[in-house]
């Protein structure tokens, strides 16, 4: 018994203490590990876990409860944070799980749910490969963010990307306000997706760890082991078959885009590789979104016929599809609860990520099409599954984003027109299979998948082929200034990844690949994605400018072409080995065989990525700036000796100046300080955005930036009073980099921190 307990939670095991040796290896405290692991357990999982099975109709097995569970009591986290946080009592956040439980205790009904019989034994094999993409992907963001950001700068010239304080400054102000304030304009609605935030300003709150800490550090670690455990669960259930869920966890978070560089250029964006932290709202949403779409598959699919629903089982039996002989059983139906928890995932996922609901009715539109072409089911759970993400996207228009549009324009293939060169005939094509190279080769099995239904694609199959067809497609036919359009494709690959994986298992199904052809297969992908790595880090061109825009995609397409040529000879030459007595294994499954080659092409980009961020800060593709120790010092004193509410002024706004021209990309002290400023940098503002204004752009209220600016430069007592009765502002930030503050605010105004940089006043 011992045995057994111990050889069925060993990958969970080993997955967990190999997250924490990763963290603990990037100088994260054991304290702020144990208290982050404790408000992820029993305020996260536990409550969650209790809903999710009072909801679910029957159970399936323990990784998928908890998995579900734990992405329900994120869902209960955001709605609890906003009651505590609009009531002014975000520090009493930890309550709402503690209620949870104790209605669970108390109600007779409920107490049912605390201990759960008749779960399925999950694979062996499908546990360690899940453990192994959550080490292996954890490997990756240790390379490329754990290892190379600190949680608190180190020194002057310490290098970051961007965004990273922008997003810390809006979980800043998710731990003290509800709804949200654009953090670097004080009264400014914040209409933009946030959700993501809020959470880890929740997960500060209950866990009582740092803010900087959560964020830099347990965040993004715990968000995509969780993704890897939801791609798993979610591809059993929607395929019913457990491998599917194993191969798309390693195609979402093993292999990387397809390329040939040595180092890190982005021609189309990224799918993983450095989104996951450059962008962990993504992550939050994908977390999300996998959910949603098992909620979908389940509605959308017959209800299943086999062992699941053969009746009761006697007494002390297995579990059905784990006797010898006896075929797999596939998932238990979710049960009606699960339309109210498909509506509570869809209201969550408006504000995780502007993508997610357009994608996710683009799959439930094309699935309803394929039912009313198919006329074989009924109509009715395909409209309920589109009304309901067309009310969700409603909401998100109305209420969230007020209508603004962000800069998203109607404007066809701009992310591919930088690289089609004018005039050149063969540039447009070349860079369309470019795309569809980079960004899509590990959804070719997809192909496999309609090639095994003979394009008759019908319930779950048809959701996944509509969202995965309507990121790229939303991506290709809108704009964004800040190619922001590419998130469409993200979304969409949560669709893809869990079809190309189910192509793939079908035909290794076909060809009779059993648990030795499964290893031998296994095994082949293994040594030639290393071989791949090994050809780009030693033959692999360095990204550099190009004389004409094509140029940046030949690489690409050259290394494709090599590829073909030794996939068709390799294809030769299993056909000639088949027809000799001692290659009769190989008949019959060379197409699992090539169908594998191509997915792990792209097995260089984690690696490359991971290796680029040795070299460089943050991989050096993408836009460091300059973190200075000395203005995140005088941050972190504005926050520990503030009240939340207290509004701060500066006279820091511009991240450089250009020719007089003002870069107002600077979030550092509403980031590091955790309090809304009353003028910072307003490039990203979303009234910034929908104007038109670029990031030299002026200020659209130029009152409030004079009154800003004379505070430090000619402040009297009538102008400081102003700005304290009228805008709430209690703190004077002074960068001396922007310019020496008057000696009148010495007089004006109480100085309670000066480290020669920056000087930090009290008014009175």
């Amino acid at each position: 018994m011992v045995n057994r307990i111990v050889v069925r939670f060993a990958p969970a095991v080993v997955g967990a203490a190999a997250v924490a040796a990763f963290l603990v290896s990037a100088d994260t405290p054991l304290r702020a590990l144990a208290a982050y692991a404790a408000y992820a357990a029993l305020a996260v999982v536990l409550p969650g876990t209790l809903v999710y099975r009072a909801v679910r109709s029957r159970p399936h097995t323990l990784v998928e409860d908890l998995t579900y569970g734990a992405v329900t009591g994120l869902v209960l986290e955001l709605g609890a944070w906003a009651v505590f946080a609009a009531a002014g009592v975000p520090r009493w956040l930890w309550l709402w799980p503690a209620a949870v439980l104790a209605v669970f205790a108390a109600v007779p009904r409920l107490r049912r749910h605390w201990w759960v019989l008749g779960y399925r034994p999950t694979p062996p094999a499908w546990s360690w490969a899940l453990a192994a993409v959550v080490v292996g992907f954890t490997w990756y963001l240790a390379e490329a963010f754990l290892w190379r950001n600190p949680v608190l700068p180190t020194g002057e010239g310490q290098q970051q990307y961007i965004d990273l304080a922008f997003q810390l400054s809006l979980a800043g102000e998710a731990t003290h306000r509800f709804p949200l304030d654009v953090p670097q304009v004080a009264g400014e609605a914040l209409h933009y997706h946030w959700f993501g935030f809020a959470h880890m300003a929740a997960a500060s709150l209950v866990s009582g760890v740092d803010l900087p800490l959560v964020f830099f550090r347990l965040a993004v670690p715990a968000l995509c082991a969780l993704c890897v455990l939801a791609v798993g669960v979610t591809g059993w259930r929607v395929s019913r078959r457990p491998a599917v869920g194993a191969v798309a966890a390693a195609l979402m978070f093993t292999v990387g885009e397809f390329g040939f560089e040595n180092g890190v250029r982005q021609l189309f964006g990224t799918q993983t590789a450095f989104i996951v932290w450059g962008s962990p709202s993504m992550t939050y949403s994908w977390v999300l979104l996998l959910p949603l779409i098992a909620l979908a598959a389940d509605r959308l699919a017959p209800a299943p016929r086999g062992p699941a629903d053969a009746g009761p089982r006697p007494a002390g039996a297995a579990p059905r599809g784990t006797a010898a002989g006896e075929p797999p059983a596939p998932p238990p139906p979710i049960g009606p609860g699960g339309w109210l928890l498909m509506a509570a995932l869809l209201l969550a996922s408006t504000g995780a990520k502007a993508s997610s609901i357009p994608v996710f009715a683009g799959a439930a539109g094309f699935a309803l099409l394929v039912v009313l072409l198919r006329r074989r089911r009924p109509v009715w759970p395909a409209l309920g599954v589109l009304a309901l993400a067309l009310a969700a996207q409603g909401f998100a228009t109305v209420v969230l984003f007020a209508f603004e549009r962000h800069g998203v324009a109607v404007q066809p293939f701009s992310g591919l027109a930088p690289y089609a060169t004018p005039g050149v005939a063969w540039a447009w094509p070349a860079v369309v299979l470019a795309f569809l190279l980079n960004m899509q080769v590990r959804l070719v099995g997809v192909g496999a998948l309609l090639w095994r239904r003979r394009l008759r694609v019908d319930g779950a199959e048809a959701f996944l082929l509509g969202g995965a067809l309507a990121g790229p497609a939303l991506y290709l036919a809108l704009g964004h200034p800040g190619s922001s359009n590419q998130y469409f494709v993200r979304a969409a690959f949560a669709f893809g990844v869990l079809a190309s994986a189910w192509g793939f298992v079908e035909v290794c199904a076909r060809a009779r690949v059993g648990r030795r052809a499964g290893a031998a297969l296994l095994g082949g992908a293994l040594l030639l994605g290393g071989a791949l790595v090994a050809v780009q880090v030693r033959y692999g061109p360095a990204a550099r400018d190009h004389d004409v825009p094509h140029d940046a995609v030949l690489p690409l397409l050259r290394w494709a072409g090599a590829l073909a040529g030794l996939l068709l000879l390799g294809g030769l030459a299993w056909r000639l080995a088949g027809r000799t007595p001692a290659g009769a294994r190989l008949r019959g499954r060379g197409g699992a065989a090539a169908l594998a080659c191509v997915l792990v092409a792209g097995a260089p980009g984690l690696v490359m990525d991971a290796l680029a961020n040795r070299a460089e800060p943050n991989g050096g593709a993408n836009h460091n700036v300059t973190m200075p120790r000395s203005r995140v010092q005088a941050a972190r004193y504005v926050h520990a000796h503030s009240a939340p509410p207290d509004i701060v002024a500066t006279n820091a706004h511009c991240l450089a100046v250009v020719e007089g021209w003002c870069d107002s990309r600077s979030f550092w002290l509403s980031a590091y300080a955790e309090r809304t400023v009353l003028l910072e940098g307003w490039a990203f503002a979303p009234r910034a955005v929908t104007l038109g204004i670029s990031p030299f752009g002026p200020f659209w209220d130029q009152d409030l930036f004079a009154a800003n600016e004379a505070a430090f430069r000619a402040p009297t007592a009538a102008d400081l009073a102003a700005l304290r009765d009228r805008h709430g502002v209690r703190w004077l930030v002074a960068d001396r980099a922007a310019g020496a503050e008057s000696p009148l605010l010495d007089t004006l105004a109480e100085r309670r921190f000066d480290n020669g940089k920056i000087a930090v006043y009290r008014l009175r």
